[in-house]
């Protein structure tokens, strides 16, 4: 199992909330991702939450500064809207871009991304929130608009587009710490032929441990590992 440290980002400033809401601040991005690459952490996943709306890629002089220290694979997520965006990430030192929005509004940049840099380098970064019984909807905008694509079928689609790997909000647990949506992880699990990082609810040694039975399931951490509930080099050991 890998763990992924995802970075919040707004203005140059960590950030996290509750259910992608209600955002605070909580330090240097570049101080904090070091801080994670000494304790062990296996990839890190830099978030610009705010790229997709206002076309910024200052997350590029972060990304350019984190690559020279750390040497663990690095995910860009944000405002990635074209092959040049791709380009450039991956110029500065990102082993990997995670494309969300753009996606939604045009599935064939999936398709076109993947075959110009290669599938292990496109990772579709889905936002999923619940919307009745066992029905998720895919969120763009850092889960600010609903796009009224079904999760299911989305899952199948950006696979079929050739992305590489897979990593999965879910909105509704993002930021609680009261555990992963465990039945969200069985509803999709059987859709799932490719690498995919689960994010969203993590928060003891305990809700790990609930999902190690599940196969080919990553996990991202965040707000567990800003406030301390969990240890790097002990989660490692």
């Amino acid at each position: 199992m890998r763990y992924v440290s995802r970075i919040d980002i707004k203005n140059n400033f960590v950030i996290k909330g509750i259910r992608l809401e209600g955002l605070r601040k909580i330090g240097d991005p570049l101080k904090i991702a070091n801080n994670y690459y000494k304790k062990g952490i296996d990839e890190i996943f830099f978030n610009d939450c705010v790229a997709s709306l206002y076309g910024r890629d200052a997350i590029l002089k972060t990304i350019e500064i984190a690559a020279k220290n750390i040497f663990v694979p690095l995910t860009v997520c944000g405002g990635i809207k074209s092959l040049n965006d791709i380009e450039k990430s991956l110029k500065v030192g990102a082993d990997k871009v995670a494309i969300n929005s753009r996606a939604t509004e045009k599935p064939s940049f999936i398709k076109n991304a993947s075959k110009y840099f290669g599938t292990s380098t496109i990772v579709s970064s889905i936002e999923a929130k619940l919307i009745s019984k066992n029905k998720w909807n895919v969120f763009k905008h850092n889960g600010r608009e609903d796009t009224r694509i079904d999760l299911f079928y989305w899952l199948q689609k950006v696979q079929e587009m050739g992305c590489g790997e897979i990593f999965l909000t879910s909105i509704d647990s993002d930021g609680t710490m009261k555990g992963f949506d465990l039945n969200l992880i069985g509803q999709i699990k059987k859709l799932i032929k490719i690498p995919i990082i689960f994010s969203g609810g993590c928060g003891n040694y305990e809700h790990i441990n609930q999902i190690k039975s599940f196969k080919n399931v990553d996990i991202a951490l965040g707000s567990s590992l800003h406030y301390n509930k969990i240890n790097i080099s002990k989660l490692k050991k």
